[in-house]
């Protein structure tokens, strides 16, 4: 049985919503970083035991949360004897506007699963980008990188569009269908 870990920040609801689709799309389970940066009990030996591991955070100032920086420059424990190598990667993210620099918060993902030697998923998902394409539809903000959302400011986590949620899930399922083959 392949194993998926969904590691994650969220600061006000909305990237917890993203990795609970996640989550369900790969049948994965989800390690939740606290207000403080720190994983909970257990949280590194499911990470180190894991076939792949998808990061999540929401993008401030154009990057990961500094909850989900912690967390990473922590991960250099799993680096330094490169626990973490030959496992599967992907990630996500939300933002408040349609570009928000979600972009520079998936390369930081990305690099991060490279210094780990790891493996990284994109989506797989085409983008919705016709005349006809609807807000609601999936992969509607158009990334290949890892899934991105776009949440409004003053809209609350319950509030995000079921295509974005819909796209993490899917996001999810593409991880989990890699992973299981990259594991043979």
């Amino acid at each position: 049985m392949t194993k998926v870990v969904v590691v994650y920040h969220s600061g006000y609801g909305h990237t917890q919503r993203m990795a609970q689709s996640v989550a369900e799309g790969a049948g994965a389970e989800l390690i939740a970083i606290d207000a403080d940066g720190n994983l909970p009990a257990g949280g590194w030996e499911a990470l180190d035991a894991a076939d792949a591991i998808v990061f999540g955070s929401p993008t401030y100032m154009g990057t990961v949360s500094w909850q989900f920086k912690k967390f990473a420059d922590a991960s250099s424990k799993a680096w330094f004897s490169q626990t973490w190598k030959d496992k599967v990667f992907a990630g996500f993210t939300n933002s408040a506007t349609m570009n928000g620099d979600k972009l520079s918060t998936l390369h930081y993902l990305f690099t991060l699963a490279m210094q780990h030697s790891g493996v990284w998923v994109g989506t797989g998902l085409m983008p919705s980008n016709s005349k006809a394409a609807q807000r609601n539809d999936v992969n509607y903000v158009g990334s290949f990188s890892g899934a991105m959302a776009q949440s409004p400011s003053d809209a609350g986590a319950n509030e995000m569009l079921p295509g974005d949620l819909e796209t993490a899930r899917l996001f999810g399922e593409r991880v989990a269908a890699i992973a299981k083959k990259f594991k043979g």
